[in-house]
């Protein structure tokens, strides 16, 4: 019917094993797609990266998870203790948080960039879902272009990260008390990056 569209959809109460695989194939296709995003990156530059992007990216990551994926939240959403900023400052919040990276391309390291990228998009939760896999996508994105190449390594960072949960949470929670109180400072996080980069490039076959 016009101006209808059905999604199929499964939610994690209908069946777990079924959402979960759901979900690991999306991780899949999220990668693949995010190599393609480096790949353009590499060739356009640092101003490559833009919102589009970013829905592309949640929109492969919360496909048939989700009915929202791919567009700002038009809702309140709350995340642990973190309470994000109201859906109505989402579009510039996204807009300024493109931009600092665009403005600070020459001046932050690679590690730098990426620890950024991680922090404010999990602080702005600008999704309804996969915010937290669309900001690691963005984070290993920022590390391969900024360093010039798709980097090697059998596991790559966002894999790490999901395997050292404490390192992450713990950088994420001190750059959001540095921002409460007025600083930015996300070099907690930053040095975790810069070990699971490290971890990352020794572990090539």
């Amino acid at each position: 019917m016009p101006g209808f569209f059905f999604a199929m959809i499964v939610s994690e109460g209908d069946e777990r094993l079924l959402f979960d695989r759901v979900q690991e194939q999306n991780l899949v296709r999220q990668y693949d797609f995010l190599t393609t995003c480096i790949e353009i990156g590499l060739i356009q530059g640092h101003t490559a990266l833009d919102k589009y992007t970013l829905w592309a990216l949640n929109h492969v990551a919360v496909a048939n998870i989700s009915q929202f994926g791919g567009r700002f939240r038009e809702e309140p959403i709350y995340v642990g203790k973190h309470l994000p900023p109201h859906f109505k400052e989402v579009p510039e919040l996204m807009d300024r948080f493109i931009s600092t990276i665009h403005e600070n391309w020459f001046n932050w390291t690679l590690t730098e960039l990426a620890a950024y990228g991680l922090w404010r998009l999990n602080w702005i939760h600008p999704f309804i879902e996969g915010n937290g896999r669309t900001a690691r996508a963005i984070c290993y994105y920022l590390l391969c272009t900024k360093s010039g190449s798709l980097l090697p390594g059998r596991r790559i960072v966002p894999e790490r990260i999901r395997d050292d949960r404490d390192g992450y949470v713990a950088g994420l929670v001190a750059a959001d008390r540095a921002w409460h109180e007025g600083n930015l400072d996300f070099s907690i996080l930053e040095a975790y990056l810069a070990r699971l980069l490290e971890a990352q490039l020794r572990d090539i076959d």
